[in-house]
């Protein structure tokens, strides 16, 4: 397993140069965006979960457009008994393809430096049992057009899919592995969300509806995209090749992450109409609470502020930031902690940095060492002296790449602090009105709104201060009752249990502004507009 770390770690740092080399406009053509390493370790971890036991250690692997092999090596971590089965990837670009080689060929890797729309598949019994994949997301005018003709023709001849010439090239690699794939194989694919709701996803759509056993659909918030390098929202399917069973369900999620979604329900297979969008109420919530009674979690995408792992080392003043010679766009404002927060709204500056006595800024850089090297020598000092000090031995820290970067977490416009303590008529929870810009650390949780509310915001920004004044109106009792409680009177309040406090009277005062909650769409296509923030009001 240790082994299989460090070459996860070359393998990041290759990506990270090789990525430089080409511009964003080459790698949009291309469809060339790495799946991020957790990401693609909760996909093959739920593809253990779900494979059978007596298989694992024979599972026949493909990737069919592999990169760097980012889904090969979390394959190998969370598959730790694989007793060498068969392992595939194929890999157009050769640059790729040769550190591919490197790095996993004495692994097990077989890698096909080729275009994998004109291999051919292998005969039954030899098909993989496993396919994990990112399929290359190039839209269709970047496809040439006898290309598109020959792809169109081979789903037409082998599925009898009609498939629209508008399709990306993800559709056409989705359809051309059932060929590769073994009866009752698993496929796990990352693939954009927009096959849900478009007209040229139905292709898609009647391929999971019709040809195989479609297990699961998660999709991800708007607001958290899965790549860094491109703005898309994704989703995660999970099938077997196999016909579906009558009276079959299919899990559907939303938000969160693949392991702990904040909503999650079943509906019908037969339910599913591919000439129809697959939108679904966001009703049925994990927690299985009555389907009449609005829930935070309704409204608001919440979530823990970023645990950075060493606190000390990587949050500091704005002004040592300065003077260390700490580039701004490698810092983030971040709120200080709420014992430093006398008032509940927070202003901000011109900045968009927090009004406070004691500004402070987190550090959040992408870039490999040797980058920031050359790019910010007064970050690279500060980092080193941090590694002198053992800093990347901390737990969370070794296991991000680079070990100087974030979780993703943009401003939100109301926090709830995360802990705190009260009796009686006390309230051990404190909840802010955002205007800044700072994210915040792991002592608040974040309250996005989501995308229905964020829209009634937009056309009345003073919504937030009536929300706000709504948040505060929460009793003690109500929050003490969702959360835990130690030893002192000391109260403890996770996401999913703030999602989970009554909405009623947020329900009442929103009114008309929102559309009937029911009728929200669980997989409805919305612009990530959460970042865009009426800090106006005031």
């Amino acid at each position: 397993m240790d082994d299989f770390l460090r070459l996860e770690q070359k393998r990041l740092d290759l990506q990270g140069r090789l990525d430089a080399k080409k511009s964003q406009g080459d790698r949009n053509a291309l469809g060339q965006f790495a799946t991020p390493e957790p990401l693609a370790m909760d996909m093959a971890k739920l593809a253990f979960e779900i494979f059978p036991k007596e298989e694992r250690a024979q599972v026949r692997f493909l990737d069919p457009s592999i990169g760097l092999g980012s889904f090969y090596s979390a394959f190998r971590r969370a598959f730790p008994k694989w007793a060498g089965g068969v392992a595939e990837g194929f890999e157009v670009d050769p640059e790729f393809a040769a550190g591919a080689k490197r790095l996993w060929a004495p692994t097990g890797l077989a890698v096909h430096a080729r275009d994998f729309t004109t291999a051919t598949a292998p005969p039954p019994g030899k098909r993989a049992t496993l396919i994990l994949a990112n399929p290359p997301y190039v839209r269709h005018h970047h496809l040439e057009a006898s290309d598109k003709s020959r792809l169109q023709e081979i789903a037409a001849r082998r599925l009898g899919i009609r498939i629209s010439g508008l399709a990306g090239l993800y559709c056409h690699f989705l359809l051309l592995c059932h060929e590769w794939l073994e009866e009752s194989g698993l496929a796990l694919w990352l693939v954009p969300s927009e096959f849900l709701d478009v007209n040229y996803g139905v292709a898609l759509r009647q391929y999971l509806r019709e040809h195989v056993t479609l297990l699961r659909i998660h999709r991800f918030e708007p607001a958290d995209t899965q790549f860094a390098d491109a703005l898309v929202s994704s989703a995660v399917v999970v099938f077997r090749r196999a016909a579906p069973k009558p009276n079959h369900e299919v899990q559907l999620s939303r938000g969160g992450t693949l392991d702990e979604p904040r909503w999650t329900s079943t509906r019908p297979l037969a339910s599913l109409v591919p000439t129809e969008k697959w939108t679904f109420s966001s009703r049925q919530r994990v927690l299985g609470r009555h389907a009449e009674v609005s829930r935070l979690g309704d409204y608001f995408s919440i979530k823990r502020g970023i645990a950075t792992g060493a606190n000390q080392f990587f949050i500091l003043p704005r002004q040592k930031a300065e003077i260390l010679g700490i580039p701004p766009k490698f810092l983030k404002p971040i709120l200080p902690s709420p014992r430093h927060l006398k008032d509940l709204i927070i202003d901000a500056d011109l900045t968009g940095h927090a009004l406070v006595p004691n500004q402070l800024v987190v550090i959040d850089c992408r870039l490999p060492e040797e980058h920031v090297k050359r790019q910010a020598p007064g970050l690279h000092e500060y980092l080193s002296q941090g590694r002198a000090s053992g800093i990347v031995d901390g737990y969370l820290i070794q296991r991000r790449t680079p070990w100087y970067r974030q979780e993703d977490r943009p401003a939100a416009p109301f926090l709830c602090t995360y802990m705190g303590r009260g009796a009686g008529s006390t309230n051990p929870f404190r909840f802010f009105w955002n205007k800044s810009a700072a994210t915040a650390a792991n002592v608040y949780l974040l309250l996005y709104p989501l995308p229905s509310l964020q829209a009634a915001i937009e056309r009345d920004a003073s919504l937030l201060r009536s929300i706000h004044a709504y948040l505060q109106s929460i009793t003690p009792e109500t929050l003490r009752t969702g959360g835990r409680v130690y030893g002192g009177a000391l109260h403890k309040l996770e996401p999913r249990e703030l999602a989970n406090v009554s909405a009623a009277p947020l329900t009442q005062l929103l009114g008309g502004q929102i559309a009937q909650l029911g009728q929200i769409d669980l997989f409805s296509p919305t612009p990530d507009r959460v970042r865009e923030r009426a800090a106006s009001v005031r």
